[in-house]
């Protein structure tokens, strides 16, 4: 079997015969840009909305506890759940994407995510319905997170596959801004609805974010539905080179690839739930700073970041991958004490260029850089299965059980955050070795 570094863009004996030439792939259209990026604001907002509400909302309605760190524990736990089953919906989504192709299974996703999201809206509250509401509200999360874990490979193959090689780290950052944009989105809206009376906010407030989704699945639905297939899987259907199990080609022929994949992602995911969640319980229940300014913090992070990450994209096409890589997820093995202690000052100028930096530079550095990277560690045949893998697995290391644990460190050790940090900073060293594992890959050829 081939060594890791001639798996990396190579051709496959299947695929040698696609005949597709890179002189021949144009650069993708707006509109291509724009349905792959629009379709990923509405599924991170459908994501992130929930974990807004999962920090202030899900315990004291759906998890109510005499211990309000026993209610914050079981809220985070449901937010687990969908960082934990995002694998299974790249699994499903990997297998017909590779297959059957990518444009289809963006349309079902989103479908998906939606109904996940709205729904929840609509749930009674365990006051209302007693312990049928949290076992609903679970089960519509399970539904959210299917749908995200596999969308996200196809909206990102989408633009990947027809951009031009010199161009893909800065094409590839514009879908990845539909995380930021969406978590914009939902900490906007929420911050919104904090502004009612409590009372008011408990009873129905809360419940605005969600419904309102359904006219954002609506619009991604109209544009994605007007999309073609990309020029280099029509060239694997014409020849009948697709695989035929190609999770298993995945892990076998890019084994080492997959692994590297997850290690790109288990930190930046866990900075996410840091700072755009368990921070937001912390600051507020633990710190007692408002609500509305905590989120306003997060706000602003996520609006600065809209130009980080493709200033990163378009680095990485310069100066390549490994190096811009490197240096986000550096910063983010140095800033992992300082945080905290940044954070416990419980000044608000301090906080909000905390929380600034935490975001723009530990996660939307090198978040921009999984559309173009991930992609080109693997073939045609078992992209699509290769990236959804490696980036869900990494997803539900490093970000589904960051917020739990973070809690349940913070309880353990009697208010103390050091713990939390050496998570982050362990998560950080994989990470690093992840991107010294791979050989650099910017400019590689999409069609082996």
């Amino acid at each position: 079997m081939a060594e890791p570094s001639q798996a990396v863009g190579r051709v496959l004996p299947t695929e040698a015969t696609s005949g597709l030439k890179a002189s021949t792939r144009s650069a993708p259209s707006t509109r291509v840009v724009v349905a792959s990026a629009f379709g990923t604001v509405v599924e991170w907002y459908d994501f992130f909305v929930y974990g807004t509400a999962a920090a202030l909302v899900f315990g004291k309605l759906f998890f109510p506890a005499t211990d309000p760190l026993t209610s914050t524990l079981a809220a985070f736990s449901v937010y687990a759940v969908g960082y934990l089953a995002r694998p299974l919906g790249g699994l499903i989504f990997g297998h017909y994407g590779d297959r059957i192709g990518r444009r289809s299974m963006l349309v079902l996703s989103l479908l998906l995510m939606g109904a996940g999201t709205f729904l929840v809206g609509l749930l009674p509250t365990y006051e209302q319905a007693g312990i049928l509401s949290p076992i609903c509200l679970v089960l519509l999360r399970l539904v959210q997170a299917i749908g995200l874990g596999g969308e996200w490979g196809g909206a990102v193959l989408m633009v990947a596959e027809t951009a031009p090689a010199a161009r893909r780290g800065l094409f590839g950052s514009f879908v990845q801004l539909g995380n930021p944009i969406g978590r914009l989105v939902a900490t906007g809206v929420f911050a919104l609805a904090t502004r009612l009376p409590e009372a008011e906010f408990l009873r129905w407030g809360w419940r605005l974010p969600f419904l309102a989704s359904i006219l954002l699945v609506l619009v991604g639905l109209f544009i994605r539905t007007r999309l073609d297939e990309t020029p280099v899987f029509k060239g694997l259907q014409r020849t009948g080179a697709t695989a035929r199990t190609p999770i298993l080609e995945a892990l076998t022929a890019f084994r080492r690839e997959t692994v590297i994949a997850i290690g790109l992602k288990v930190t930046e995911v866990a900075w996410v739930g840091i700072l755009t969640v368990f921070a937001v319980s912390y600051l507020t229940t633990q710190l007692g700073m408002a609500k509305s300014f905590v989120l306003d913090a997060v706000t602003l992070a996520t609006f600065v970041e809209l130009f980080v990450m493709p200033l990163s994209g378009w680095l990485s096409d310069k100066f390549g991958r490994r190096s811009i890589y490197l240096i986000g997820t550096g910063f983010g093995i140095v800033f992992a004490f300082p945080l905290f202690w940044l954070l416990d000052s419980r000044d608000p100028t301090i906080v909000l260029g905390t929380i600034v930096l935490g975001v723009c530079l530990a996660q939307g550095m090198v978040f921009a850089l999984h559309a173009s990277f991930m992609p080109e560690l693997f073939g045609t045949r078992v992209r699509y299965s290769g990236i959804s893998l490696g980036f869900q697995v990494g997803a539900a290391i490093g970000g589904g059980l960051t917020p739990v644990i973070a809690a349940a460190c913070v309880g353990w050790s009697g208010g103390s955050t050091w713990p939390v940090s050496l998570f982050l900073t362990i998560l950080g060293s994989l990470t690093f070795w992840a991107v010294l594992s791979t050989r650099e890959t910017s400019g590689s050829s999409m069609e082996a």
